[in-house]
């Protein structure tokens, strides 16, 4: 393909994603395609000669569109957000231009620069203390892929500094006597990233249990129980992952009660997994109740490392990450990773041979050394595009619009004497269930609900997830598409409405069968 036909195919593709957008509540949210389908419509091998560039176009259209389900659909509401932007689109499409490694400075000194300023835009945007960006050292924040990317990561930092504090005899790269008392430590409602780092990592995952009663927050008290229970075990806790908004059910881990107790453990790094919900800290009265204050205090603790001339502070969130490409308008992939001491994370991670070092290595951030790849993608243009095309109002417009959606579904709910919500709405997370009837049993009401959550998957203009809380199926309805409207809630809930209606019916029949 050359320039001219680039901008013929260029201009028509632009002219479908516009199209697209524009359509997009015509479409079914959910692809209809069976496994296998997809790979099926395409060649077994790659042509021998190049085919025309006008054959692109019509191959997305019709090869790949089909096994699409629509995250964008105003209709969408499993899982979490995934929103795009035409801001999004366009930072993308130019960074594929000028594509680069970004591994150091000196591959595209735009690339780092640029980077280092969106976490300083993004860190005042969600009320940040400062001490968590590179504006006062050691701090700093970088761009990764994703929140599990980011927890892997810092699971990494959070190994070795443990290891550092107990062993004086320890040395990057080798086996410590301490190695096999070290643990990761989560709860019931941390994501499943936690105990992904734990398999990676080889280390053990502990699990400390949530309440209904408590929200599913950990709660001071299980900490302090759980940390004296290691302490009599020789069990050497090095990283708790805290919660700001669990995805199966909004659940934020409380996090001052979490800081006390965890002033009696030294070794504990606390990082704050905010996935989704990371954002509404864009919005000032939703502040107190995401633990800002908690996330922004310093402890004044510090332990000395047992090998090295250098102290730990302990007793205060250490790391924060939230994802960017979630509810926060820009395209996959962005989570904004922010660390009190990014030197943990290049103590663990900095390899720079000869070939990589030049004039500027002393004096730059490379942030090649603050994760686990070489090579790194041009990510903070997107996020500048956003920012400056919204501003910080347009953003808390957006924030404040999905939570104003979710008030609206949640009254609808509360209204309907056949629903429950199983938690309190989490922003524009809600979470419910069909009630149990009289004389129902605990099994009964769980089949219920499971028949109602799988005539929903069957309509297919509609999308949602599952999920189990205390043993109780439920219904996640995640909100934030910037294309949703009051008028897709409503008629969510009336397509809800219909298929808890031919549920009940069927159990009815089903039991007069019986």
């Amino acid at each position: 393909m050359n320039a001219d036909e680039f901008r013929e195919v260029g201009h028509a593709a632009i002219e479908q994603i516009a199209s697209y957008f524009e359509t997009l509540s015509e479409r079914d949210v959910e692809s209809s395609v069976k496994p296998g389908d997809c790979a099926a419509s395409f060649a077994r091998e790659p042509p021998a000669k190049g085919q025309p560039s006008s054959d692109l176009l019509k191959d997305f259209n019709h090869l790949v569109l089909p096994g699409i389900s629509h995250w964008q659909h105003p209709s969408f509401f499993a899982y979490f957000p995934a929103n795009t932007t035409f801001e999004s689109i366009l930072a993308d499409l130019l960074v594929g231009a000028v594509s680069n490694p970004g591994f150091n400075w000196s591959c595209s000194p735009v690339c780092t620069e640029l980077e280092t300023l969106m976490m300083r835009w993004t860190a005042l945007l969600f009320g940040l203390d400062l001490s968590f960006t590179n504006e006062q050292a050691p701090g700093g924040g970088i761009i990764m892929g994703s929140a599990s990317e980011s927890t892997v990561t810092i699971c990494i930092a959070a190994r070795e500094r443990a290891l550092q504090i107990v062993d004086a005899s320890y040395v990057r790269g080798q086996v410590s006597a301490f190695s096999s008392r070290l643990s990761i430590w989560v709860t019931d409602q941390t994501h499943s990233l936690g105990a992904k780092a734990g398999l990676i990592l080889g280390l053990p995952v502990r699990t400390l249990p949530t309440r209904a009663q408590d929200g599913y927050a950990l709660t001071e008290s299980t900490l302090a129980l759980a940390l004296a229970d290691a302490k009599a075990k020789d069990e050497v806790p090095c990283i708790l992952i805290a919660t700001l908004g669990s995805t199966s059910s909004g659940a934020i881990d409380d996090l001052e009660g979490i800081l006390g107790a965890a002033r009696a453990c030294p070794t504990l790094y606390i990082h704050i997994d905010a996935a989704w919900a990371g954002v509404v800290l864009a919005c000032p009265e939703h502040r107190d109740e995401a633990g800002l204050s908690a996330i922004n205090c310093r402890s004044g603790l510090t332990v000395q490392a047992a090998n090295k001339a250098r102290s730990f502070a302990y007793g205060e969130v250490t790391s924060f990450s939230t994802n960017m490409h979630k509810w926060g308008l820009v395209t996959f992939d962005a989570n904004c990773l922010w660390t009190r001491d990014r030197t943990q994370l290049t103590d663990a991670l900095d390899i720079t041979p000869p070939f990589l070092r030049n004039q500027f290595s002393d004096s730059v951030i490379d942030y090649r050394n603050m994760q686990i790849s070489l090579g790194r993608r041009f990510r903070s243009l997107k996020i500048y595009f956003v920012l400056k095309s919204y501003g910080v109002e347009g953003f808390q417009r957006h924030i404040r619009a999905g939570i104003a959606l979710a008030e609206r579904l949640e009254k609808l709910l509360v209204e309907d004497a056949d629903f429950e919500l199983v938690t309190s709405r989490r922003w524009s997370l809600v979470v419910f269930r069909l009630k149990a009837r009289a004389q129902e049993s605990a099994e009964e009401t769980n089949a219920l609900n499971a028949e109602l959550v799988e005539r929903l998957s069957q309509d297919r203009s509609i999308m949602l997830t599952q999920t189990v809380l205390s043993g109780r199926t439920c219904i996640r309805f995640a909100i934030g598409s910037p294309q949703t409207q009051a008028e897709h809630i409503d008629e969510a809930y009336t397509t809800i409405r219909r298929a808890a209606d031919a549920a009940v019916a069927s159990k009815r029949i089903s039991d007069l069968v019986v």
